[in-house]
């Protein structure tokens, strides 16, 4: 969506709803004007959210990042539908100007302002799910099961600046998957060890049974020996992969 001055994306702020965790939602301002544009974002819930920056100024044929975060939350509210606003203000700038010039008076219309304004409406959507190691059916192209309705307009005077001090945004989770793609391996080749031995173990008693036929007495034989030895590495090999 856009206005005179400005193109802004998205319109809807889209959260990720999550209880007890701070969340964060970029909005993005591209000047497509050959002027110096000044902004200002309100909301009617300030106390809820933080805007950095919540004031500023857009050069010409540029744009600016606006990093809107809502505080963390004890209750989820009912059916997932929030009815907070935000608006975005603008107004054309002196070239030149920087965010510390930018003032109140200069987005008052009392004053003679051309003052633009755009409303953001702001929408709860399920947080994104933890890739499984297993690959299952899964159910794609479901859509975000929250929507929120515009219920009458909203004045500018219902609107209150949006604090702007700083939040720590949070990591995401690391994935499991190579950890348990690790496992399984090892896994494998220990089952495959163990298939191994037990084959071994099976010739030899044949070759005891063998040895016992033809011989009535003596040493133990030479092949018996070298098997004997042989399931000794396997097993060693064993226990140090596990």
């Amino acid at each position: 969506m856009s206005n005179a001055l400005l193109d802004i994306d998205p319109i809807d702020l889209q959260f990720p709803f999550e209880l007890k965790k701070q969340i964060s939602c970029s909005l993005y301002l591209a000047n497509k004007t050959d002027n110096y544009v000044a902004f200002k974002v309100k909301t009617t819930n300030p106390k809820k959210y933080c805007v950095r920056p919540n004031t500023g100024v857009v050069l010409p044929r540029s744009s600016s990042e606006v990093l809107v975060t809502m505080q963390a939350q004890k209750e989820a509210p009912a059916d997932m539908q929030c009815k907070d606003k935000f608006l975005l203000q603008c107004v054309v700038a002196s070239p030149g100007v920087t965010a510390k010039d930018v003032t109140p008076e200069m987005f008052s219309k009392e004053a003679g302002h051309r003052v633009e304004e755009t409303k953001l409406r702001v929408v709860y959507v399920d947080p994104p799910q933890p890739p499984s190691p297993v690959h299952e059916g899964s159910e794609e192209g479901s859509s975000p099961r929250a929507s929120v309705s515009d219920n009458g307009n909203n004045n500018a005077s219902d609107f209150t600046a949006a604090p702007r001090f700083s939040v720590d945004r949070l990591e995401p989770q690391d994935n499991p998957a190579e950890a348990r793609a690790l496992i399984t391996r090892l896994t494998e080749e220990k089952n495959s060890a163990v298939q191994l031995n037990n084959r071994l173990q099976q010739e030899l008693e044949q070759l005891k049974r063998g040895s016992n036929r033809s011989q009535s007495g003596g040493g133990i034989p030479f092949m018996y020996v070298l098997l004997v030895g042989l399931i000794g590495l396997i097993l060693g090999y064993i226990m140090k992969r596990t």
